[in-house]
């Protein structure tokens, strides 16, 4: 041990360059970097991802409850970032909706703690830079309820600041659990429970947007059960809807849409997707700056985009302690989506990813960031499918994307200033097509297992309507229930033999099975342990109609009668039958077997209880003299049983107590010869 520790903990420059090529995967594949075969696939995805991209880290702002400029400072860090440290070669990483939604939660939570105003047009602050002034009375009520920040810093630049100390938390531990290699975790969160939050969690932020699509202003709703109380609120102030908005929203849902659908539909005749976002946005846009919508009719518009980059700033130290907690979940669903997705197209197009480093990689998209203004990031399906449809071959296309998001900071930002809110909320409505079409697929996922399918609704309800944090928790918590109350309760049943062969099923599901003569063949479809036993024993006393127990004290309690009657001289018993025909009473017609197989082909292991309880049935129907045998046990069943004593101290009997198949036990059962004393 002392020369393995000394081994790994020594540092020699081979170890110290292969540390690098793995910490940093791009210094293995860039330099075989095929140019003339990958670049064009390359850049072209890049610039369609890239166009994509700015208008989609426009609109999710909205989720995360911050201005433009800092949804496309994640865009740009988190395409650069895992360029260098990714190990999949196609999936997009960069701002996704649920992460926003996410972050949008915990901003806004914080900021109504600390006394702001979460209504979304209030008066803009004075200046380009995040540290200004919002309005007097938010700075004023910031300074009583938050304690060691900068004293002129307001709702802006504490809602980043909130931001930016959430991602560097999800960040640390997103690294923390790549360093003890905790990504089995990502196991707990099943196809349908991420699917059910994925759903319930694009219902909440499609009811966050009905405000923006209608022009609306109603208070941006906290806590559980935010999903009703908003619609509530929608629906109490819909006479107040903004003719403008609505108009707006409608022409840009039928444009998105029937783009989207086209798209669907002739997506293998389009070389690359329809970049019906930006093309939207640039329109409204021109029509709002030169119709003064926002003068003449009161439309709530985006406002001032500065263009460059803010100084960076270290995350607040006490923020992180506020928003600790809330970092956990986001931390989990960044890695387990990103992870995910990584692997699905590595599995389709034939490579390998390293998970452990995709964690290292996910999280350091968080932490590095976090001090340039950046809030969580996380891989994106949509986005991911449209590189690989553009011919992505590796993450350059990321640069390029990155590139595109660059130019945009540096020069064009400014022009989406007339840019309408209600566009925004509809390019965010239209992406989550795919997670409500999951509505359609309840009945085929119903026909395919109703365990998934109620886990999916209880997670999409529970995220829906209570919270997302809450949501995915009571998901998982669900789910594993489901899993152990699957294992307490298992399948059971006889078998019968098929006919002319030497296989055995379950009599209830086929029909034409042979019945054994003289043989129960007992299967119990479960590990067999201690949440379980009592089933396993039922269930078995059930189907054999035998309880050894019961027919125990039966006996005893004859056999106590016939001593007292014989004491007394009395050869008639007390039911009026002679001694020899009482002794034939007292095994029960019901007894229609010598042996009992118990098919352990489904039993993936034994704990301790499980052990005894194959014990106690082996002595309970030992003394009603039935043989118990063991078929088809897997080794670790087999290791648990020697250690429990089961075939005896040593192992002389487990010849006649375990066999490789059905057959073979049933096989011995009907040679063994039968006590004298057995009624069959």
């Amino acid at each position: 041990m002392l020369a393995k520790l000394r081994k790994s903990c020594s540092c020699t420059p081979q170890k110290l360059k292969t540390f690098f090529m793995d910490f940093f995967p791009v210094l293995r594949w860039l330099p075989k970097y095929r140019c003339k075969e990958y670049i064009w696939g390359d850049v072209m995805s890049g610039l369609v991802i890239g166009i994509i991209l700015v208008p989609q880290a426009i609109a999710y702002s909205l989720l995360a409850g911050l201005k433009p400029i800092y949804s496309l400072y994640t865009s740009f860090f988190a395409n650069i970032i895992y360029f260098l440290m990714g190990t999949s070669r196609h999936v997009s990483v960069g701002i996704f909706s649920l992460i926003s939604l996410l972050v949008g939660q915990v901003v806004d939570r914080e900021l109504l703690l600390a006394g702001f105003d979460l209504n979304d047009d209030a008066p803009a602050a004075s200046g380009d830079g995040p540290l200004q002034n919002d309005n007097l009375s938010n700075t004023t009520a910031f300074n009583l309820t938050i304690v060691g920040i900068n004293a002129q810093c307001g709702k802006e630049c504490y809602a980043i600041g909130i931001a930016t100390a959430l991602t560097f938390m999800a960040g640390v531990y997103q690294v923390l659990m790549g360093i003890f290699r905790l990504g089995f975790v990502s196991m707990y969160l099943s196809e349908s429970v991420l699917d059910g939050f994925a759903t319930g969690a694009s219902l909440t932020i499609l009811t966050a947007q009905v405000k923006y699509l209608i022009g609306i202003k109603i208070p941006r709703s906290q806590g559980h059960g935010m999903l009703v109380i908003t619609w509530i609120n929608i629906f109490r102030n819909i006479s107040q809807a903004n003719l403008c908005d609505v108009i707006t929203s409608t022409i840009c849902i039928v444009v998105l849409v029937t783009a989207k659908e086209l798209g669907d539909r002739y997506k293998h005749k389009l070389k690359f997707p329809l970049p019906t976002e930006l093309v939207v946005i640039v329109v409204a846009t021109l029509v709002s700056h030169y119709g003064k919508l926002n003068e003449v009719y009161a439309s709530s518009v985006s406002g001032a985009i500065p263009t460059g980059f803010i100084p960076p700033k270290v995350p607040e130290f006490n923020l992180m302690l506020r928003v600790a907690l809330d970092a956990l979940p986001l931390a989990i669903v960044s890695f387990v989506f990103t992870v995910s997705l990584s692997e699905m197209f590595a599995k389709k197009y034939a490579y390998t990813i390293r998970a452990n480093q995709e964690m290292f990689a996910v999280g350091f998209c968080n932490i590095i960031p976090s001090f340039f203004h950046s809030f969580a990031t996380s891989a994106a399906l949509a986005k991911t499918l449209v590189k690989t449809s553009t011919g992505c071959q590796t993450q350059i296309s990321g640069v390029i994307s990155a590139m595109v998001v660059l130019l945009v900071l540096l020069f064009l930002a400014p022009l989406f200033y007339s840019l309408q809110k209600c566009v925004l909320a509809c390019i965010i409505i239209v992406s989550l097509r795919g997670a409500l079409r999951k509505f359609r697929d309840v009945p085929a996922r119903y026909h395919v297992n109703k365990v998934d399918t109620l886990v999916w609704v209880v997670t999409m309800s529970a995220s829906a309507l209570v919270s997302t944090e809450i949501g995915l928790l009571v998901g998982i918590v669900f789910s594993m229930l489901c899993i152990i109350v699957r294992t307490q309760r298992p399948r059971t049943a006889l078998l019968g033999q098929i006919q002319d062969t030497t296989f055995y099923e379950d009599d209830l599901e086929y029909e034409n099975l042979s019945t054994v003569p003289k043989v129960k063949i007992f299967r119990f479809e479960a590990p067999l342990y201690y949440a379980n036993r009592n089933y396993f024993l039922k269930s078995l006393y059930r189907l054999t109609n035998l309880d050894p127990n019961l027919e125990a004290g039966r006996r005893k309690k004859y056999e106590k009668k016939e001593k007292q009657h014989l004491k007394k001289g009395n050869h008639r018993t007390a039911n009026g039958l002679g001694i020899r025909e009482t002794t034939l009473q007292l095994v029960p017609k019901q007894i229609d077997f010598q042996a009992l197989v118990v098919d352990c082909s489904s039993i993936s292991f034994l704990d301790t209880t499980g052990v005894n309880t194959l014990k106690e049935i082996l002595k309970d129907y030992k003394n009603l003299n039935i043989s118990v045998l063991l078929a088809c046990c897997n080794p670790s069943v087999i290791d648990s049983l020697k250690r429990g004593g089961y075939f005896g101290k040593d192992f002389g009997c487990m010849q006649e107590m375990l066999f490789y198949s059905i057959h073979n036990a049933v096989l011995f059962a009907k040679d063994q010869k039968l006590p004298a004393d057995c009624s069959v």
